[in-house]
């Protein structure tokens, strides 16, 4: 985001103009559940300690840490076309907070992921009140990491581009889960990438959880567009997939002029394969005569 120095809002725009528009989009998403198997949400949107109050300590990996990246690495590119052949709604809002923790300011849209007759997917906007932030703009870049880094996706294409370190062996709710760091190697320009702590079942090596933020920071020309910490929760969805169904921040920007004080929530939700309504829990044995 960028401080916002002037009334006029820039990207605020260029997006309220697309209410009722469809617009290109590849998808993926996040939600929160309190159902057993699946990740519940924290208090807290910091990276944790390996140890922290949430997470117990389960002993070294019986794989070999090398090993498990590469096969999570290789189920997030199965997970990856998995859902491309998924519909479902996405709700966005960004909030400015005041001195005492209040909205000042906010943008909102809600859409839904869909395929038009050819088969081909994009986005549709169905609500996109005017906009009242005053004091951030929304940037192209921060609808490219709300499309591609917030549901962070680490295949065996993008791996390379990563230095990944493992950190430990905990319990995440009621799962056990391998903790890596993860960070771009290089940042190459007019480049997004994730930075930060993701969470793997040590069973099936689907990443659960992701805490970090989008980089780099952009500081250029006089301008400053600085990006929000975020976690990712995902939920256990269909044929052991986890996809993303909810995103939230609760962040400061520091600028240098002063801090803007944020709170973001994306939810994800409604999951449908193309033709086909998918319920989120356990399925039931389908008996045929």
């Amino acid at each position: 985001m960028r401080r916002e120095r002037l009334r006029v809002t820039r990207g605020l725009i260029f997006w309220g103009a697309l209410a009722g528009m469809a617009l290109p989009v590849a998808a993926q998403r996040t939600t929160v559940s309190s159902q057993p198997g699946t990740v519940q949400i924290q208090d807290d949107t910091q990276s944790k300690p390996a140890a922290a109050a949430n997470a117990s300590a389960l002993g070294a990996p019986t794989v070999p840490v090398e090993e498990i990246i590469q096969r999570f690495a290789a189920k997030e590119a199965e997970f990856k076309t998995e859902r491309d052949n998924f519909t479902y709604t996405q709700s966005f809002s960004m909030q400015t907070l005041d001195s005492d923790g209040r909205p000042d300011g906010e943008y909102k849209m809600n859409s839904e992921i869909v395929f038009n007759p050819q088969g081909k997917r994009y986005e549709k906007v169905i609500y996109a009140p005017t906009p009242t932030l005053d004091r951030l703009q929304l940037t192209q870049q921060d609808f490219d990491d709300l499309e591609h880094v917030q549901p962070f996706v680490l295949t065996t294409t993008e791996l390379p581009k990563y230095d990944v370190k493992y950190v430990d062996h905990v319990l995440l709710d009621e799962l056990s889960t391998y903790v890596f760091d993860v960070a771009p190697k290089t940042l190459e320009k007019n480049q997004r990438y994730f930075q930060g702590r993701v969470w793997v079942d040590d069973k099936d090596f689907d990443i659960v959880k992701t805490d970090g933020k989008a980089v780099p920071d952009v500081h250029k020309h006089g301008q400053e567009n600085v990006f929000p910490r975020f976690e990712t929760f995902r939920e256990n969805v269909e044929s052991n997939y986890w996809f993303p169904t909810y995103t939230r921040s609760n962040d400061v920007l520091r600028f240098s002029d002063g801090d803007i004080p944020i709170r973001m929530t994306v939810r994800y939700e409604n999951y449908k394969r193309f033709g086909v309504t998918v319920k989120i829990g356990k399925p039931a044995e389908k008996k045929t005569d």
